[in-house]
């Protein structure tokens, strides 16, 4: 017997390549899972640091006295570090109002593109 027709014969390794056909699409569906949470828990963030922002500017007059000083709350409310220049707080109809657009990046490299996320909070006066 030649040795090709020993090398088809052979039927061991099998379970070898299907793990190697399986595993690139299993870790990209993990690492799009982790990549989607993470954009949804910045999301989060800057809701709530919006949310928090708006309603410093109208009870705690002291703290949140100045655009900057609104901008520097919101940022450090938010528990995830955002500049102080994504936040934008106004003086509106309904009352004091924080908006914030944020930028976000996708760390893997499955995705080359970012997703502008944003939130608008008003609280009123």
């Amino acid at each position: 017997m030649t040795p090709i027709a020993r090398l088809l014969r052979q039927s061991g390794g099998g379970a070898a390549v299907e793990f190697a056909l399986a595993v690139p699409v299993l870790m990209a569906a993990l690492l799009g899972v982790v990549e989607i949470g993470r954009m949804l828990w910045e999301q989060n963030a800057l809701h709530y640091a919006v949310e928090e922002a708006a309603r410093c500017m109208t009870i705690d007059t002291t703290v949140c006295s100045s655009t900057s000083a609104t901008q520097s709350f919101a940022a450090s409310a938010s528990g995830v570090t955002f500049a102080t220049s994504v936040f934008t707080p106004l003086t509106v109809a309904c009352g004091n109002q924080v908006t914030a657009s944020y930028p976000f990046q996708f760390l893997t490299s499955l995705v080359n593109f970012s997703v502008t996320l944003t939130a608008s909070s008003c609280f009123p006066t």
